[in-house]
């Protein structure tokens, strides 16, 4: 173990809460923002997005659910029946997408690798994914102040792919596969001095070519490369040690395929510190202004279950403690024209 030099993500919005109640919150398309303490939701008076209020709050030194109590709230909603008629946005955007950056972890969760060694070719002493897997469960819960093991990474993309709740996740015309894997994404921003602030965590759909993945595991960044979805609620505050949600597709109205899913670290090889310093450690991502949606990696995929999607198909993730559920219908792309031309 080596001592950890990457500087410290600043948690200390993730512990107060208003009345003893949890905070979560969400954004509108059209601008706005929503904040729900238990089953009371309502409109944040003059926040025009979450982006917004996270830089008011690390200007004025205050936590998020304090700006939210400064600003005061207005006319109570209904959540599910905005959702129900596609006005919610992801939790978080950046105003400029090319600064909010997505990526993420694998074999991270207990469970995770047989899924995927399951994909990949074994070798003498296991794939290199059971290897990784392996790594982790070893040295990917450091004591603190210690450095742990560093997970496998990957690079999903900007915010131009993200795609909000009840929309549609677009698989390109050369993609082989299009299926859900169900996250829990932290969102964070970075503060004028380069310290990442965890704004909070929500369900994410890590939409992935799997088919791909499995031909070559070398391939597993082309099939990242696809948009993602997130939220419809941010949860504002620790992520909880055990999160027992569930996955399904939707097809015609009937339930095609549906299993249980298990995060948070009691179900986890690596501590959310230990993923949030392996990021952050690299100067690249600390630059002031950027936001950035880090996925915590996945156990459960439809695809390990022989089942293949089709176009019109409806994901659905969900967990008690993020809320509404993450739903996302699939949807094909047309051909493209990528010949490169000459200037």
């Amino acid at each position: 173990m080596i001592s950890v030099s990457a500087p410290k993500i600043d948690t200390h919005w993730d512990t107060k809460t208003t009345e003893n109640l949890v905070t979560h919150i969400t954004q509108l398309k059209r601008g706005g923002i929503i904040c729900r303490r238990g089953d009371t939701a309502r409109r944040v008076i003059d926040a025009p997005s979450t982006y917004a209020l996270a830089i008011e709050a690390i200007e004025a030194g205050a936590t998020l659910p304090e700006m939210i109590d400064r600003h005061g709230l207005g006319e109570e909603v209904d959540l599910a029946a905005l959702a129900a008629d596609g006005q919610l946005d992801c939790p978080v955007r950046h105003p400029d997408p090319a600064h909010m950056f997505v990526s993420g972890t694998g074999l991270t969760h207990l469970g995770s690798a047989s899924t995927r060694d399951a994909m990949h070719t074994a070798v003498e002493g296991g794939s290199d994914s059971m290897k990784m897997f392996r790594m982790g469960i070893e040295g990917g819960k450091p004591d603190p102040g210690q450095e742990g093991v560093q997970p496998e990474w990957f690079y999903k993309g900007t915010g131009s792919g993200v795609v909000a709740p009840g929309d549609p996740l677009t698989s390109p015309s050369f993609a082989l596969d299009g299926g859900e894997e169900p996250e829990i994404a932290g969102f964070y921003i970075i503060a004028p001095d380069g310290r990442p602030y965890r704004i909070g965590f929500t369900l994410g759909n890590d939409f992935s070519d799997h088919i791909t993945e499995q031909m070559n595991y070398l391939f597993l960044a082309h099939s990242k490369l696809r948009p993602a979805s997130f939220g419809p609620e941010i949860l504002i505050g620790e992520l909880p040690e055990d999160i027992r949600g569930s996955s399904r597709i939707v097809r015609n109205a009937q339930t095609v395929w549906e299993k249980p899913f298990l995060s948070g670290e009691a179900n986890m090889s690596h501590s959310i510190a230990n993923l949030e310093h392996h990021h952050f450690k690299y100067r690249l991502f600390r630059q002031p202004g950027d936001l950035h949606v880090h996925m915590f990696g996945a156990a459960t995929l439809s695809f390990a279950d022989d089942v293949r999607v089709q176009e019109g198909d409806i994901f659905e993730i969900e967990a008690p403690q993020f809320g509404l559920t993450l739903r996302n219908p699939l949807a094909l792309d047309q051909k493209i024209d990528t010949e490169v031309t000459q200037l």
